[in-house]
């Protein structure tokens, strides 16, 4: 049987990058590649009705083994796509084996000088002593967000498909595209996918079980300015860089932002911007666990 790590090593050789300036869905054709090889690789398994839908949806049912009636049916879900905010093709996995505590070394990086992952500044690599470990090689992701969710239910299912004596209620899988960019939910079909609760494997230590989440948004502030000779400006050029230098200088440090909240702190993050003198977007997050603090985030903004 394909082990889970075998698995994970074939899926991050696909380019799955989502674009969230794309206006289709999904919003980059490469999804559908692994996507499709997915399908395929469910219905080898022996799962029938696995299918890839025009959205690029993967659905597919392991049939109930147990005679008991009012089993709840539930579901597993992953994301195939990658954050647009970092390469993600041609990625070289690399696996550490049996970690001891050494420095990691990622040696692809542009400039010359390799990335180290070191102990005393990741401190929870202690809990992985005595386990492989698996890291990108310092010059794209890894993907591991989301393809080793997207690993472990597939091989679940194969050993349970192997594994018929073994018994549970109806099992449903869902793999998505453009969760990257916050449009991983926008024709999935709810009602139809049937399950009665559902777990997206999409965590981070082992153990660990999230049950709420934030609301989020995305604002794109765009900066129009004038732009001249710069002999002949005086009185008549306006720098939307340094008009939205300005714009960013005035949101908060101190509260409202990722490196200073935790909990249920709400934030604010500007993570892209594009820029010229004529014209400088700023791309921000928006983060709040409930819906008022959404709307009050947007009025500050």
């Amino acid at each position: 049987m394909t082990s889970v790590l075998d698995r994970f090593l074939a899926y991050v050789g696909y380019d799955t990058q989502s674009d969230e300036a794309s206006t289709t869905y999904p919003s980059t054709d490469k999804q559908l590649v692994l996507l499709r090889d997915l399908a395929a690789e469910l219905r080898e398994l022996g799962i029938a009705d696995a299918t890839a839908d025009e959205f690029g949806y993967v659905t597919a049912t392991i049939p109930p083994t147990t005679r008991k009636s009012g089993v709840p049916t539930i579901g597993f879900i992953a994301h195939v796509d990658t954050s647009p905010e970092m390469p993600g093709a041609n990625v070289r996995p690399i696996v550490h084996r049996q970690y001891d505590g050494r420095d990691l070394v990622l040696p692809d990086l542009s400039d010359g000088s390799p990335t180290v992952l070191r102990l005393a500044d990741n401190p929870e690599l202690a809990d992985q002593m005595g386990h492989d470990i698996v890291t990108a090689s310092g010059a794209t992701l890894l993907g591991a967000d989301n393809k080793a969710g997207v690993a472990e239910i597939v091989t679940a299912a194969a050993y349970l498909v192997a594994h018929p004596d073994i018994p549970h209620g109806t099992i449903r899988i869902a793999f998505t595209p453009d969760e990257e960019v916050g449009r991983g939910t926008l024709h999935f079909d709810v009602a139809t996918f049937g399950a009665d609760c559902a777990y997206t494997i999409d965590g981070g230590n082992r153990g660990e079980i999230e049950v709420e989440s934030f609301s989020a948004d995305a604002i794109t502030v765009t900066f129009h300015g004038v732009n001249t000779h710069p002999g002949y400006a005086k009185g008549r050029m306006v720098n939307a860089i340094k008009v939205a230098a300005s714009f960013i200088e005035r949101l908060p440090r101190g509260t409202l932002s990722p490196e200073t909240t935790d909990g249920y702190d709400g934030f604010v993050h500007p993570y892209v911007v594009r820029a010229s003198v004529e014209r400088t977007s700023v791309r921000l997050l928006v983060r709040d666990f409930v819906t008022a603090g959404l709307n009050e985030k947007r009025a500050m903004i």
